[in-house]
């Protein structure tokens, strides 16, 4: 016997009931699992479809899939800290280094400013305020993806999930920072005040880059990960 195009459907489906919801991580175990179902058959040819497919995935342990998506996602994530060192380098090299260099004596200068740091915590919590508003327009647009049952890549959702995450930590601990800071920015040293400038470009960089430039080149980024991309987002 050999699967159907429906027996294919009917393994994403099963994918889906185990927990595996995106669409490379269900591609790869049902092609894990089609493979498997028709070894079974050559040796058990009597056996229904269900039955070889029950059969198939005993062999992935009491854990069933979870052990596949953790792999997945491990390598994905490292896949995703190599996209993000790429597009952070950029910064260092010309001609965006002059823009580095220009966000670097901006940050340097400003902090000599008397209250540089009430000036700050009213900038983060502006920035805070405006990146909230985007982020729920983007959760709104991912929850309609969701419901109309779009295939979404695992890379599609690393990317949204790290621009949150990153966006809340770099914003809530830089609030912190500036809010708990006893000594005037102004009163430092030069030293500490280049220091202090160097860190603060770049986590301005990281969020830069993990929140605006990295979502806008999702779509060539996917593509590039995944080939079928293109031809699965016209289906």
């Amino acid at each position: 016997m050999e699967l159907t195009e429906i027996h294919i459907q009917e393994l994403y489906k099963f994918t889906r009931k185990h927990f595996v919801y995106f669409y490379d991580v269900q591609s790869e175990l049902v092609d894990h699992l089609a493979n498997d179902i028709e070894a079974i058959w050559e040796v058990s040819p009597k056996l229904s479809f269900e039955e070889a497919r029950d059969k198939s995935f005993k062999n992935f342990g009491i854990f069933g899939f979870m052990d596949v998506i953790e792999a997945k996602q491990k390598q994905m994530n490292r896949r995703y800290r190599k996209i993000l060192w790429r597009f952070f380098k950029e910064w260092f090299t010309m001609p965006k280094l002059a823009v580095t260099a220009s966000v670097f004596l901006i940050i340097f200068f400003f902090l000599k400013l008397p209250h540089s740091k009430y000036i700050l915590l009213g900038a983060l919590l502006c920035l805070a305020i405006f990146d909230l508003i985007k982020q729920y327009r983007s959760r709104k647009k991912q929850q309609k993806t969701t419901q109309k049952k779009e295939k979404i890549f695992l890379l599609e959702s690393m990317i949204g999930e790290t621009r949150k995450g990153f966006t809340g930590v770099a914003l809530i601990n830089s609030f912190n920072f500036i809010n708990l800071s006893r000594v005037p920015f102004n009163s430092l040293q030069n030293h500490w005040l280049l220091l202090l400038s160097f860190s603060v470009t770049l986590v301005v960089l990281l969020f830069y880059v993990t929140a605006y430039l990295i979502p806008q080149k999702a779509e060539e980024l996917l593509i590039e990960t995944y080939p079928e991309y293109k031809l699965v987002q016209r289906l």
